[in-house]
């Protein structure tokens, strides 16, 4: 059994920056593909990234602000966050996966719960 748990966190002006962690404990190698999702007050959850052996992809809408990172050695992958806005604000979960690089969170079996990223304008 495998699980996550975010931190990182919290409140952050316009144009500020963040790093978010996940760190997996349990069985990680049943697993290939780390990613992070978000979901803001009353809309679904989105992809934001993914990270799958050395390839990684994200969003458009953060490509070029965003960047996803992951430390096999210690089982931790990362989301630095810069050049924040509003819209930004939003729960961001860690999840995990099988296949190579899904941007679907069907796709995904294994979530954490998530920490609160809100951006001030």
């Amino acid at each position: 059994q495998v699980q996550l748990v975010e931190s990182g966190g919290g409140l952050v002006q316009t144009g500020g920056s963040l790093r978010l962690s996940c760190a997996a404990s349990g069985q990680t190698s049943s697993f290939a593909t780390m990613g992070w999702f978000r979901q803001a007050a009353g809309k679904e959850r989105e992809f934001v990234a993914a990270s799958w052996r050395s390839l990684s992809t994200s969003a458009d809408s953060v490509k070029g602000r965003f960047t996803i990172s992951r430390d096999n050695t210690k089982n931790i992958l990362y989301l630095h966050m810069n050049s924040l806005k509003p819209e930004d604000t939003a729960l961001y979960f860690c999840a995990a996966s099988a296949g190579p690089l899904p941007t679907k969170s069907a796709e995904y079996t294994t979530w954490g719960q998530g920490t609160q990223v809100t951006v001030s304008s």
